[in-house]
């Protein structure tokens, strides 16, 4: 059955088919994925329901499970769940085990800080049908766009996750497609495919690619894809943001653009 558009695309139906596919486990994680930053007040059975597409009453089973686990803690007056601390360890235990992260947060920072104007400047990788941040570097400013490490943002429509797109192989950019594809309604489809073309040209004809007001419409960012030369590192992109009362189409595309091409060049070189 496929899901409605409003829900995240999950691998069960895929994963079901493999005899070594533990599909209770991977509902489990679905329940951890569910969680948002901004979600300070926690998520109910109710409410993770409908972000997994599970049904309640396996919602209900798998929260009990993560609350004795430790993963989750209840609160008795909201009756809503939050992330427990055990869940912290597993991310910064992913993040120790990238190199990268910290080799590019020098790099990053001095870009953000030679831009000026509330820049944001960010690492991130592929998390499901989602972009996560992985690490992040802000100049100094009145205003600039509230994203940090464990930020989401949507793979088919942010500058990041085209940019991603671009640059992964041939199989994942087929499998990601199909996805986008059950995902996204017939009136929206083509205008996501057609962003996602355009990443493709800008990303091979100049290297990086400019989305000027796509993903939000007073934001400008332009991306790069990077592909680590350290074993084991996935696939990631780096993009540099603002709002665009501050960062034009000109210089988005002229000045920074090109600038974020040579930090990945400056983080490949020096061996990651």
């Amino acid at each position: 059955m496929r899901k409605r558009a409003s829900e995240p695309a999950t691998d069960l139906d895929r994963g079901d088919s493999d005899r070594q596919f533990v599909t209770a486990l991977h509902r489990g994680l679905e329940i951890l994925r569910a969680f948002r930053p901004s979600d300070k007040a926690g998520l109910g059975n109710s409410e993770l329901a409908d972000r997994t597409g599970l049904p309640n009453s396996t919602v209900s089973r798998l929260t009990f499970t993560l609350l004795k686990s430790g993963y989750l803690v209840y609160d008795d007056g909201t009756g809503r769940y939050r992330m427990g601390v055990p869940v912290l360890s597993l991310g910064y235990a992913c993040l120790a085990g990238m190199q990268v992260r910290e080799t590019a947060q020098v790099y990053m920072q001095k870009l953000a800080d030679d831009c000026g104007d509330g820049v944001l400047v960010a690492l991130g990788g592929r998390d499901d049908m989602a972009i996560t941040y992985i690490a992040a570097a802000r100049s100094e400013g009145v205003i600039s766009l509230q994203l940090n490490v464990g930020s989401r943002i949507s793979l088919a429509r942010s500058a990041m996750g085209r940019a991603y797109i671009a640059g992964t192989t041939e199989t994942e950019r087929a499998e990601i497609i199909e996805r986008i594809r059950d995902r996204y309604p017939a009136d929206r489809l083509n205008e996501v495919l057609e962003g996602i073309h355009d990443a493709q040209e800008q990303i091979a004809a100049k290297g990086f690619y400019a989305n000027i007001g796509g993903w939000q419409k007073d934001v400008h960012a332009v991306s790069v894809p990077y592909a680590s030369q350290q074993p084991n590192t996935p696939m990631l992109a780096f993009n540099l943001g603002g709002y665009a009362f501050s960062l034009t189409k000109e210089r988005m595309e002229n000045e920074l653009g090109p600038k974020l091409v040579d930090l990945a060049r400056m983080v490949s070189r020096v061996g990651y």
